[in-house]
């Protein structure tokens, strides 16, 4: 996780149950991203089967728009960090193999709460 305190925290909660809601969130990070903010979105719950080789590629928002995948590579690409609720994982019959993104940080809350908390601003999605 970054030593620099985030302008932004993106705390995932929606999941593929509500495809419609989650390209916003994807946007709004990516353009305070671009913006020069410092940003984070934590994923748990649901959301962290966003983060499951496979499922982000295959949720559509818009039948022949975007998948999932694209708005999260262009969060990525403007500079959002992303990071995984470890203990969502086993709720959502996930592992670390699972995993789209080898090298993303898998943290607890109680490890990414102090961090997340002195943020700017939180949003919950």
């Amino acid at each position: 996780m970054s030593e620099e305190t985030a302008d932004l925290v993106v705390i995932m909660i929606t999941g593929p149950e509500n495809k419609r809601r989650l390209p916003s969130a994807f946007f709004l990070a990516a353009t305070a991203a671009a913006s020069e903010q410092n940003v984070i979105m934590y994923f748990t719950g649901p959301a962290t089967e966003l983060l499951k080789t496979g499922v982000p590629e295959n949720i559509h928002p818009m039948e022949g728009g975007k998948s999932i995948a694209d708005f999260m590579k262009n969060a990525m690409d403007n500079g959002v960090q992303m990071m995984g609720c470890r203990q969502s994982l086993e709720l959502n019959g996930m592992d670390e193999s699972d995993l789209a993104y080898p090298d993303l940080p898998l943290l607890t809350p109680s490890q990414a709460l102090p961090s997340l908390g002195s943020a700017g601003k939180v949003l919950t999605w």
